[in-house]
């Protein structure tokens, strides 16, 4: 059995073609993550312009720098969604820092819970479509549908516990949504500092 700290085999292999230069790499992994990498980036902006100069950025970001991604500290979908949110959230501070200067009007404090909200949103997103499907699934009927616990089970095929247990940890994941550094920033992982 391989050690459960292992990264997936993909990851490694990706970083490995992107570390040799290889153009296909760069089309598979925008392929597989860019979706995730512009609604982030949609989701801190507000802006469907500014989450696709994001996009670009991050993207080009690992073109050039494939050693910055360290697989002993995790995933690679989570290095680049922390890349993203990092990156966007630094856009955000700096169109709202300028527009905060140029106005005259609100304050800092205030832009830094723009800030917050906007990366507690984006991180609970990003959970939301990281968790397991049977978990997703019971909070989305739960949220979206109003289906209590009893309810969920049936419409699930499970069990009350079952549908319990499922609803419990979605919502235990979807709370660390909170859990972030100081200014919003998400905890740091994989290099992407």
């Amino acid at each position: 059995m391989a050690k459960q700290d292992a990264p997936p085999r993909w990851d490694r292999k990706m970083q490995q073609r992107l570390a040799r230069g290889e153009a296909a790499a760069l089309g598979e992994l925008y392929d597989r993550f860019a979706s995730l990498v512009h609604a982030l980036a949609h989701r801190v902006l507000g802006d469907e312009h500014a989450a696709d100069g994001i996009t670009r950025e991050v993207f080009a970001h690992v073109w050039e720098n494939p050693e910055a991604y360290d697989p002993k500290h995790g995933p690679l979908r989570s290095w680049v969604a922390t890349l993203t949110h990092r990156l966007a959230v630094q856009r955000l501070r700096a169109t709202e820092t300028a527009a905060l200067a140029q106005d005259g009007r609100g304050s800092t404090e205030e832009l830094e819970r723009r800030v917050r909200r906007a990366s507690v949103a984006a991180r609970a997103d990003y959970i939301v479509t990281s968790m397991p499907t049977p978990l997703r699934a019971a909070l989305e009927l739960a949220y979206f549908q109003r289906r209590d616990y009893r309810q969920a089970a049936t419409d699930l095929g499970v069990t009350e516990d079952e549908a319990r247990r499922r609803l419990r940890l979605g919502l235990q994941l979807l709370s660390t949504a909170h859990d972030t550094g100081p200014s919003g920033a998400p905890p740091e992982h994989g290099g992407a500092r």
